[in-house]
């Protein structure tokens, strides 16, 4: 336990300082949802009906943009090769490694949501009710991205593979988030059937990410 929380620590510390990716993220999640008001003009009305879609897809872009560093910095360096070869079980070093990039990238989207709901005409009771469902769905989009990012570390130009991997397996994600938002705004459809949902695929993604990225890993570095 030691050193999986050493490791957090370590990849949060990256993470947070200039260029290391986090912060990227977060200023894209700002700038689309930033941009979409007037993208879409001056229907108060039909920016409140987006709102949740437009933090869920913006979020969603922002973890994808910064899922390419997850393996590849300690790829680059050799540390990933010291992990692989550690007494850590390699699946509970990539389940260390995506916690800490949940919490430099994915916490942030979830903290700066009340404030971008106020662009988008959503008032406490929705913004709450987005902000909650990115609590609970945002784990889901880094442990499936894992994935992808554990078999493109290897690759030439893997990022471009790695948004293909990751996409389709975050649809079901993005599906049920807005879902959820959306039964809180307009109805008709209660709040806790897609929470309820979103929240077993964060708990799937949890169980099978750190199996199948440490196998991607293993097959990779051989």
């Amino acid at each position: 336990m030691t050193a999986l929380s050493a490791l957090v620590r370590r990849d949060v510390r990256i993470a947070l300082r200039v260029g290391g990716g986090a912060l990227i993220g977060v200023l894209f999640f700002l700038t689309v949802v930033v941009l979409m008001p007037f993208a879409i003009g001056p229907d108060l009305a039909l920016l409140s009906r987006l709102g949740p879609a437009i933090l869920w897809l913006g979020a969603l872009l922002a973890s994808l943009l910064t899922l390419d560093r997850l393996f590849m910095a300690d790829h680059e360096d050799g540390s990933l090769d010291l992990i692989t070869m550690s007494r850590t079980p390699l699946e509970l070093a990539c389940a260390a490694k995506a916690l800490a990039h949940w919490l430099a990238a994915g916490l942030p989207l979830i903290v700066a949501t009340p404030v971008l709901g106020l662009l988008l005409n959503l008032d406490m009771v929705a913004t709450a009710a987005v902000a909650l469902t990115l609590l609970a769905g945002t784990p889901a989009l880094t442990f499936t991205g894992m994935i992808g990012a554990a078999l493109a570390v290897t690759l030439h130009r893997g990022g471009l593979l790695m948004a293909v991997l990751v996409l389709p397996l975050s649809i079901p994600v993005l599906i049920f988030g807005v879902a959820a938002s959306q039964a809180v705004i307009v109805g008709p459809m209660t709040f806790g059937a897609p929470f309820s949902i979103l929240c077993a695929l964060s708990l799937v993604s949890l169980v099978i990410g750190p199996f199948a990225a440490a196998a991607s890993l293993r097959h990779g570095l051989d």
